[in-house]
């Protein structure tokens, strides 16, 4: 790769091949080279050359695009120039914070900068601030959604631990922040923000930005795409970094970048006869002002020492949002640690409900009446942070009535606190897994479960935005409403599944034993079909009344699918119902579920249904169930702890390819 294609800006690290399929993050490079950075890519019908008829509608698009785009009200401008094969599609937009001058210079200079550096290429992206430009010989601006070409870069200076922790955290909830003012701006689709932080970085700040032709849902959804892609993998915990997109960027630094005062912009005259009128509210507004500037001086000091005493203290310093209908505004989620004490009785321990492997959770009571559960994660624990970073990353896309709703997060006071809403029934395992408890469990309850637990799964890998694997699926991430509606809880160590692959490897492997697939447990591979095996052990528990922690009775040391399989081979499958359903149900319906039981815990992943193949097998009664091989077994040794935690190194570095979609 030639030195003009290296791209990198004082301490961001970042490459581009001439192609816009293909970004690299590469190592910091010793000369780096300021911005303009460039994508370059041969057409399919090949370069252009010196005097062509396709020079000549670049350079037409490059005398009128200064001026078109810097005299829009938007600071952008896209269009075509030529007749195919020659045509020109070009598109051309400013950072929202330039003026009209800047931004005519700006694009003159990129359509410059773009002949000089993609000489002769038909496609080229430059990206600078404040503009962007991207011409092509293809027909890129009839989908507004497309934002395929990125650049990614981010600080590479470090940042001590724990601050990172918090840090990942906090940076990750103001660009989800920053991305709502944006999306909100009708005018330019242009937003920033900034938030005080502690005595190292004193503020964050924060911008994003769409293309002006997009709607606020578009651009907030092309916003969403590149933040859930793009920080959790690369930029987050670092003191900065930025996507930059065609369609949408975000940029997020330690320090002020951006200007406060915006370009001017055109207002609408005011109508005949209403000059009076307008002067009178000015005055009106400018009275109200100055008798209210005592109050916002006390005001703005109180807030200033408050925020102040909380760094001294050691608080992560959060916000609580104003607009709490907005369930996209990651602020909307934000709760005062006071607000959870006084719900929690200080987190008293007659308000426990119980305590898992990530920390203790607590019922509270909101002023409002709201029942919650709050679950307050341990302060030492590396996985807590990383639960809470999942739950941030999924709760803005992940809406069904079978997956537990996420109502709010504190980060006060080094605290890492989830909040819930309240299920009235708690988990599954406390009440399937009670000899007493587990009566009051009919076979019309049992099914019930089941099917919500099968929507719930189907919803997070066929039918939601994201493809979501759930990586710990087990009784006591169920939860039950009053009706025993179930509901999937937990979402800490779930993943996005993109793309077109068949599964993942992974070095951190975590989960629980007895519901960890083999090939997720001992070679760290995981897919939807690892959660399908979890499904298959947790329909043969809610089926037979058995845990999957074995032994079962005391001349059975096998564990649950081994002790299954062994009596449905002997046709005794029967003998495993829980007794209390076995004079209550249908037995053919039980065998059914063992049956679908059975064929998600198959050995091979390709062998395990899709949810949606399950959800038919249960809804149909002519529906021939497939065959069944011999199943997985996972044996629990009594020398290994049920949670499992293994860490890559620390020190470890890869190169990253990114395929835009």
């Amino acid at each position: 790769m030639g030195t003009r294609h290296r791209l990198a800006l004082s301490y961001y690290l970042a490459a581009a091949l001439p192609s816009l399929l293909t970004v690299f993050l590469i190592a910091p490079l010793t000369a780096a080279q300021p911005l303009p950075w460039q994508l370059c890519q041969t057409s399919a019908a090949g370069n252009y050359t010196e005097g062509s008829v396709y020079q000549a509608n670049i350079r037409v698009l490059a005398s009128s695009f200064p001026k078109k785009a810097s005299a829009s009200p938007g600071l952008f401008a896209k269009g075509a120039a030529g007749t195919a094969p020659d045509v020109v599609y070009a598109l051309a937009l400013c950072r929202g914070d330039t003026n009209a001058s800047s931004c005519a210079a700006c694009v003159a200079a990129a359509f410059r900068n773009a002949q000089k550096l993609c000489t002769f290429t038909r496609h080229a992206t430059m990206f600078d601030d404040p503009c962007i430009l991207r011409y092509s010989d293809q027909d890129f601006l009839a989908n507004v959604t497309d934002n395929r070409g990125k650049i990614v870069a981010y600080n590479y200076n470090n940042v001590s631990q724990p601050e990172a922790e918090v840090l990942e955290a906090v940076s990750l909830r103001l660009v989800l922040a920053t991305a709502d003012v944006a999306a909100a701006d009708q005018l330019r689709r242009f937003g920033t923000r900034e938030e005080v932080f502690d005595d190292t970085y004193p503020k964050i700040y924060s911008l994003a930005q769409c293309t002006p032709d997009m709607t606020a849902n578009e651009c907030r959804s092309c916003l969403d795409d590149i933040n859930l892609e793009m920080t959790p993998t690369y930029i987050a915990g670092h003191a900065g970094g930025r996507v930059f997109g065609v369609r949408c960027s975000f940029r997020f630094e330690m320090y002020p970048f951006f200007s406060t005062k915006l370009g001017p912009s055109p207002a609408p005259a005011p109508a005949e006869g209403s000059k009076h009128e307008i002067s009178t509210a000015l005055i009106v507004v400018i009275a109200l002002i100055a008798s209210a500037a005592p109050l916002a001086v006390i005001v703005a000091w109180y807030y200033i020492w408050r925020r102040r005493t909380r760094k001294q203290a050691g608080k992560t310093l959060v916000r609580k949002s104003t607009n709490s209908d907005n369930a996209h505004n990651i602020e909307s989620f934000l709760l005062d640690l006071s607000t959870l004490k006084a719900a929690t009785d200080d987190f008293a321990e007659h308000k426990r409900l119980g305590e898992g492997g990530f920390g203790v959770v607590y019922k509270g009571d909101l002023p409002t009446g709201q029942e919650i559960a709050v679950k307050r994660l341990s302060q030492t624990s590396r996985q807590g942070i990383e639960e809470l970073k999942s739950e941030l990353l999924l709760v803005a896309k992940l809406h069904h009535k079978n997956l537990v709703r996420l109502i709010g997060v504190c980060l006060e006071e080094h605290e890492k606190i989830l909040v819930y809403e309240y299920m009235t029934n708690r988990s599954l395992d406390t009440i399937l897994f009670d000899a007493e408890k587990s009566k009051g469990l009919d076979w019309g309850k049992r099914s019930k479960i089941i099917n919500g637990i099968i929507r719930g799964l189907q919803y997070l890998h066929e039918d939601s935005q994201l493809k979501i694997v759930h990586r710990d699926l087990k009784a006591s991430n169920i939860l039950l409403d009053s009706e025993y509606n179930p509901k999937i809880s937990d979402f800490g160590l779930a993943k996005i599944f993109g793309g077109d692959r068949s599964h993942i490897v992974t070095d951190r492997i975590a989960g629980t034993y007895g519901y960890m697939s083999p090939e997720y447990a001992m070679r760290g591979q995981y897919s939807i079909k690892s959660d399908v095996f979890s499904l298959g052990v947790l329909i043969l528990e809610i089926v037979t009344g058995r845990t999957s922690h074995g032994p079962y009775d005391s001349e059975q040391e096998a564990d649950l699918i081994n002790f299954v399989w062994e009596h449905w081979t002997k046709e005794r499958a029967a003998k495993l119902i829980d007794p209390s359903l076995r004079n209550h149900c249908p037995i053919d319906q039980l065998l059914k579920y063992i049956h679908i039981g059975l064929l998600c815990v198959q050995q091979k992943p390709s062998n395990r249904p899709l949810m949606s193949a399950v959800n038919v097998m249960l809804s149909s009664s002519t529906v021939r169930l497939p065959s069944l091989s011999r199943p997985a077994f996972c044996t629990q040794e009594n020398s290994i702890s049920e949670e499992i935690l293994v860490e890559a190194s620390s020190n470890e570095m890869s190169i990253t390819e990114l395929e835009p979609r």
